[in-house]
């Protein structure tokens, strides 16, 4: 059985990574999927490898910069005049921005961070929900991080981006909790991502140190992500709600 047969999903930063392994879950799982991202080429591709793997699945891509409230505003009136509706939401849209220590970090650098990850998040909801109350309910997970339960040196703005996300879920799920509408968060852990890529520079050695930050021995996969994301838009986690999911391998077990 499909657990989302029938369903609308969109997936924002599903041009790569853990976006776009959700997206390809999402379709696996029956839903049509809405692709958003600020990058062509890597949104499209998605849509492409969502109708590889399926001959029947429907998608389509959206190019879409989050941190602004009229693009974000298209983007769900896209979904609702292409689709009907929008059942599940996975604004997962994000930047690790530059490794610097809080008191040398640019001005920029945390205004982009913040605008792109906390911003971004918050002008999802607030076009999201409207149209799951008119419809009578959704489920949103938002994409947190184990930096927005914990800090890390030199990625301050990311690490306040992250932990404002989790306000903003709890919240939204406090706010909605009686209308149908759930609004949990997923926590990767250290995840095999072009994000980590960026981060390793393509050296093995820094790869591995990442990899041993982590209980289990290794690297998360998106796709270990993607199961999560999807597990919490489906009726499964029907009385799930204001939750941050930790997928993280044990790190914060520590």
């Amino acid at each position: 059985m499909k657990g989302l047969e029938g369903k609308i999903a969109l997936v924002t930063g599903g041009g790569s990574g853990i976006g776009r392994a959700t997206a390809l879950t999402f379709s696996r799982e029956g839903a049509r999927v809405v692709v958003a991202d600020i990058v062509v080429e890597g949104g499209e591709e998605t849509v492409r490898m969502i109708k590889e793997a399926d001959a029947d699945a429907d998608a389509v891509f959206v190019k879409t910069d989050v941190s602004k409230a009229a693009e974000v505003e298209a983007l769900i009136n896209k979904v609702v005049e292409t689709y009907g509706r929008l059942d599940c939401a996975f604004n997962n849209a994000g930047i690790e921005g530059e490794q610097a220590p809080l008191a040398d970090s640019p001005e920029e650098n945390w205004d982009r961070v913040i605008n792109i990850n906390l911003k971004g998040v918050w002008l999802c909801m607030k076009y999201e929900i409207p149209q799951m109350l008119k419809q009578g309910g959704g489920a949103i997970v938002n994409t947190s991080s184990v930096a927005g339960l914990v800090g890390f040196q030199g990625i301050a703005p990311y690490v306040a981006s992250k932990h404002g996300v989790l306000g903003l879920t709890k919240t939204a799920a406090l706010e909605y909790a009686t209308t149908g509408i759930r609004v949990n968060a997923v926590c990767p852990g250290v995840i095999q991502t072009p994000m980590i890529d960026r981060f390793t520079g393509g050296n093995p050695e820094a790869a591995a140190q990442f990899a041993a930050l982590e209980p289990v021995g290794r690297l998360g996969t998106p796709e270990e992500i993607g199961e999560a994301v999807v597990w919490l838009c489906s009726e499964a986690a029907s009385f799930v709600t204001g939750h941050p999911m930790v997928v993280d391998g044990g790190f914060v077990a520590q």
